[in-house]
């Protein structure tokens, strides 16, 4: 039998009779059923638009760091805000120009697998804390969805993004081929399994639905100073979490 808009996933209840493709088409796309084919098609354009980075390494996937991207696009992380829990606006680089910071970007507030990045990056909290180093996460969504994610996951330090202005400025990857592929389809069974949950009520709310469904994040380690960044992975697509072990170097060697 196939979860359909009404079936209620309970945060504690693997349902294994469940057809898994359907649930991982659910969870990744996170679209009603009337959803538009065309709006999908046009939620599948990336940018191609350049924004440069002032950055010292750049990561993907594979941990392979390169170099070589310039310097504009941390002015325009300058112009970018991102609001605390209590609404307060913030220049996104305020977060880091007076110490070093890990700045995790989550798929959406009520990503299953953006739950799983919180927890892997606050396990590591302890080591980053004695470092003197921050943690945050930034979802792109409004800022009673930044309570509820971080109600729910215990995650300190979330900020919302509700006009995604810092994934356009850090050219973030987007759309349906990053969004739904097999290695996070098997990501998700592992986090359901897991007892991890997605949040389906953030995940249909009007904005995620627009735009947040297909948007990928990534990690960035900067600071201190708003121009210093001088880690960036980008995610490649859904679930794409670089090593532990890069971030800590990244941020606490």
């Amino acid at each position: 039998m196939a979860i359909s808009l009404s079936t209620s996933l309970m945060p504690n209840t693997f349902q294994s009779n469940r057809n898994p493709k359907h649930l991982l088409t659910r969870v990744l796309l996170n679209q009603p059923s009337n959803f538009s084919l065309k709006h999908r098609e046009n939620e599948n354009k990336i940018s191609t638009r350049r924004s440069p980075l002032v950055a010292s390494t750049i990561s993907g996937s594979t941990g392979v760091p390169s170099s070589g991207v310039s310097l504009d696009t941390a002015d325009s992380l300058d112009t970018v805000k991102v609001f605390d829990l209590n609404g307060n606006g913030i220049p996104i680089s305020d977060l880091w120009k007076d110490r070093k910071a890990v700045v995790a970007f989550a798929r959406h507030f009520g990503c299953v697998l953006c739950r799983k990045r919180a927890d892997y990056l606050a396990s590591k909290k302890d080591v980053m804390d004695k470092s003197g180093v921050a943690l945050v996460l930034i979802g792109p969504g409004s800022i009673e969805q930044a309570k509820t994610f971080a109600a729910q996951t215990k995650f300190k330090g979330v900020y919302a993004d509700p006009s995604h202005s810092s994934y356009e400025a850090l050219i973030f990857v987007s759309g349906v081929t990053t969004t739904f592929t097999p290695k996070a389809g098997l990501k998700i069974i592992q986090l359901y399994m897991e007892g991890y949950r997605q949040d389906w009520k953030l995940s249909f709310e009007e904005d995620t639905v627009k735009r947040g469904g297909w948007q990928q994040g990534g990690i960035l380690v900067a600071g201190p100073g708003k121009r210093n960044i001088s880690y960036i992975h980008k995610d490649k697509e859904a679930g794409d979490d670089p090593d532990i072990e890069d971030i800590l170097k990244a941020c606490c060697s």
